[in-house]
C-alpha cells in the first residue's frame, strides 16, 4: 500500500486527466494574534473556481512562516495539483498548503461530481458513546469531552503533548498511544494527517469497532482513509464562500457559513464511482 500522501495525490492525478483544474486563487490566514483561539487554527486555500481547503497551521511555527513569506510563495495562479503535491515532498509550511490543496481539489472534484456529504447528526462522529463503551480520543477535543463522560463512558485521551498529560475529572490524559488497544470506539483529530502519526495511531487501535476522524481539515478524499480502517470521516462543507473567507480573516464563528458533514465508509460510493461521472479517462 502507497503512504496516504501519495495516494491521495494520485487519485487527484486521475480527476486531473479526466477534467481540467482550477488554479489557485489566494491563501487565507487568521490573524497572528489568534493563534491560540479556536478561530485561528486553520488557513484556507482557494481555488479560482471557489474551492475551498482548510489545513490546521498551529504546529511548530507554520503559522508565522506563512504570514512571513506569504507574497514569496508563488501561489496566486499556481497550479493547483503542483502544490499539493508540497503534501507529499515537503514539510512544515509547504506541506501544511499541500495538504490544503488537496482538500481544495476534493471539494472541486465532490462538486463536478454532484457528490454532496452527508450532514452530520452530532460533533462526535455519530459514535453515540454509553456505559460500557471505552472511547479513545486522539487530540484533546475539550468541547466533547462531555458527551463521553456523561453517557458514562470510560474516556482515555492522547495526546502528545507532556504538559497535558494526567488525571482529570472524570477522565485521564496519556502520552501512551498503547492505551488505545483497550477502547472500542475511537475519535481522532485530523491533525494526524499532517504530524505523520495517522498509521501509529491506527496501528494501536486494535480493539476498536468505530475510528471517526473530524475536524475542518479533515476533508480530504476519504478512500485511503477507510482502506486503513477509518470508518467515518467528518469535516466542515462551506456553503458561503465570501462569508467564509471573511470570518476567517476576522478571526469570527464560521458556523453561519459552513456545515458540518460525515461520510461514512459504508455509504461513501468511491473516488472511482465519482470519476467516472466525469467521462472518460482522458476525454
Amino acid at each position: 500500500m502507497m503512504n496516504l500522501a501519495t495516494e491521495l495525490i494520485a487519485q487527484l492525478e486521475r480527476f486531473a486527466a479526466r477534467s481540467p483544474l482550477p488554479r489557485v486563487r489566494a491563501l487565507h490566514l487568521p490573524r497572528a494574534d489568534l493563534a491560540l483561539s479556536k478561530n485561528g487554527e486553520f488557513c484556507a486555500l482557494e481555488l479560482t473556481d471557489g474551492s475551498l481547503g482548510l489545513s490546521y497551521v498551529l504546529l511548530d511555527d507554520t503559522l508565522a512562516r506563512l504570514a512571513e513569506g506569504r507574497d514569496g510563495l508563488g501561489l496566486a495562479g499556481a497550479d493547483a495539483l503542483a502544490v499539493a503535491r508540497r503534501y507529499v515532498v515537503g514539510s512544515g509550511p509547504e506541506r501544511t498548503l499541500g495538504f490544503a490543496a488537496v482538500n481544495a481539489l476534493t471539494r472541486c472534484l465532490f462538486d463536478r461530481a454532484g457528490y454532496l456529504p452527508p450532514p452530520s447528526a452530532d460533533s462526535i462522529g455519530h459514535l453515540a458513546p454509553e456505559a460500557g463503551d471505552h472511547v479513545g480520543m486522539i487530540g484533546l477535543f475539550t468541547p466533547l469531552v462531555g458527551q463521553c463522560t456523561a453517557a458514562g463512558a470510560q474516556l482515555t485521551v492522547v495526546e502528545l503533548k507532556p504538559e497535558l498529560a494526567g488525571e482529570r475529572d472524570g477522565y485521564r490524559v496519556t502520552l501512551d498511544v498503547g492505551e488505545l488497544a483497550a477502547c472500542n470506539k475511537i475519535l481522532s483529530t485530523s491533525t494526524v494527517l499532517l504530524n505523520d502519526t495517522l498509521d501509529r495511531m491506527l496501528a494501536a487501535c486494535t480493539g476498536a469497532r468505530s475510528f471517526a476522524m473530524i475536524g475542518p481539515g479533515a476533508a480530504c478524499l476519504p478512500d485511503p482513509l477507510f482502506a486503513r480502517g477509518v470508518t467515518l470521516l467528518g469535516g466542515s462543507w462551506v456553503v458561503d464562500r465570501a462569508g467564509f473567507v471573511d470570518a476567517l480573516a476576522r478571526g469570527a464563528s464560521w458556523s453561519a457559513h459552513a456545515r458540518k458533514f460525515a461520510i461514512h465508509a459504508a455509504d461513501y460510493p468511491g473516488c472511482t464511482a465519482l470519476l467516472a461521472r466525469l467521462g472518460r479517462e482522458g476525454a
